[in-house]
């Protein structure tokens, strides 16, 4: 395809490529967040909902992008008790993602890293040092990544002291733990960490939970004031919400009742034959009842004990 842009040089708004390439971010949540991005400062005294409005987002489709930007880290929202006893909402919506700690650090006017400034003071240039600065060379100040050899893939660095998982259950818990920072920030773990979560996550597999109700398990319901400590509150998770072991089958004793039994011989004599028992009779229930027709025949019906009576038959004349 061909391509024309003219690089505005005023009234533009600056917007990461990897936020207009974001995979799980729905256009509505693209055009909402960059909207709001290019409000000046004292325009922004309005609720994201009114401004989604002004945009002709709304209902489920306002939902819906809303819940994309919390999960993916550019929305934080805190909810607060005023003096006067009314509820009130504090909306934060960047343009990068951030943590609950660097949302809640932003909001009180700090940097986002805690990291302490160098002590002292700024210094002057030594004299004799590079040439003049060519004009392009800041256009790209990031590194760029190392000749890939074919057919060699890079390998991320294994923590020390902790062996690699060789069950597949504790193989597969392991990935599902790092790949809750994608639903949740505040869920992050390096490969320590989730490698010693991963033998009591294992356990939820062994026992039938699938994959998308442990990770459900782990992530709904996350605290209001955002996670301090994630290996801390899966391990919990992990322990207090440990599913009953699913109980081998047959030991039920309905099942046990339900189970079909085997056909056996009938005893009642005549022909041969097989049937199914229900207890553990051993005559079929047509030799049952040909067994009781003789006594059945011996019985005097009502319409004769009435009739001995002298009292007639109802209904004749």
């Amino acid at each position: 395809m061909l391509r024309h842009a003219i690089a505005p040089t005023r009234c533009y708004t600056k917007v990461p490529n990897s936020l207009i390439r974001h995979r799980r971010l729905n256009s509505d949540a693209k055009v909402l967040l960059m909207h709001v991005q290019s409000l000046p400062e004292g325009g922004r005294d309005k609720s994201l909902s009114e401004y989604a409005a002004e945009l002709g987002i709304k209902g489920r489709a306002y939902q819906k992008a809303k819940e994309l930007l919390v999960a993916c880290g550019f929305l934080h929202q805190w909810r607060y008790q005023s003096g006067r006893g009314r509820w009130a909402t504090d909306q934060l919506l960047a343009d990068v993602t951030l943590s609950r700690e660097e949302a809640a650090r932003v909001r009180d006017g700090l940097p986002p890293s805690a990291q302490e400034p160098a002590v002292g003071q700024p210094g002057g240039r030594d004299v004799g040092g590079s040439g003049p600065e060519d004009k392009d060379c800041k256009k790209n100040e990031l590194p760029h990544p190392p000749p890939q050899v074919p057919g060699q893939e890079t390998e991320e660095a294994e923590p020390q002291g902790v062996p690699a998982p060789e069950v597949p259950e504790v193989a597969k818990a392991e990935r599902v733990l790092l790949s809750l920072r994608y639903i949740s920030r505040d869920l992050l773990l390096g490969v320590r960490e989730a490698r010693e979560l991963a033998d009591a996550a294992a356990e939820w597999l062994r026992r039938g939970v699938s994959v998308g109700d442990l990770c459900r398990a782990l992530t709904t319901g996350l605290p209001p004031g955002g996670v301090r400590c994630a290996v801390g509150f899966l391990r919990h998770r992990l322990v207090e919400k440990l599913p009953a072991a699913a109980e081998p089958p047959g030991t039920d004793a309905w099942t046990a009742v339900a189970r079909a039994r085997e056909l056996v011989a009938c005893d009642g004599g005549g022909d041969e034959h097989l049937f199914r028992p229900v207890e553990d009779e051993t005559i079929c229930p047509r030799c049952r009842t040909a067994a009781a027709g003789p006594a059945e025949a011996g019985r005097v019906s009502w319409r004769d004990r009435v009739a001995a009576a002298g009292g007639g038959v109802p209904g004749e004349v």
